[in-house]
């Protein structure tokens, strides 16, 4: 009878660890389609500095467009700003993959996901992007030895 299959790491959640994720799962967007809310709340504004309404309330919508286009643009950093400053950032992780499925366990959070709850693998260049019942998740290669992501390429 085969031993069941189980591997387990730990790794750190640092900057580079968060850098990888999003560069790994955020697919860029070249298109204007992005800009689209910040350039309407900006015309909106501008719109209403004619009118007879509120000169605040006109500048609250123009502030808001440049706010919104901020986000866009710098979407990245604002986001690595946001995980380094969470209780998550600088802990260790265990990462354990077995016949069950995908356990991750730290300080402060413990989550599974089972083989069964997952709809798709998708290999990236530096890991996998995982889609399960609850959403979507990274496992990076820096953290698997060469039989983890041998066993994780059969469940796809």
């Amino acid at each position: 009878m085969p031993t069941p299959y189980s591997y387990s790491t730990t790794y750190i959640l640092d900057k580079a660890h968060f850098d990888e994720c999003y560069t790994q799962s955020v697919v860029p967007d070249p298109t204007l389609k992005p800009y689209y809310k910040a350039i309407g709340l900006t015309l909106i504004g501008i719109a209403l500095i004619f009118t007879d309404i509120s000169l605040y309330l006109a500048y609250f919508f123009v502030g808001l467009g440049v706010i919104e286009a901020l986000n866009v643009k710098y979407h990245k950093a604002w986001w690595l700003m946001r995980q380094m400053m969470s209780k998550a950032a600088s802990n260790e992780v265990t990462l354990t993959i077995d016949e069950q499925g995908i356990h991750t366990q730290s300080m402060s959070v413990t989550s599974q996901i089972l083989w069964t709850d997952i709809y798709r693998i998708k290999e990236t260049e530096k890991g996998f992007l995982i889609t399960h019942k609850a959403g979507t998740s990274y496992v990076s290669l820096r953290s698997l030895d060469e039989t983890a992501v041998a066993y994780i390429k059969t469940k796809m």
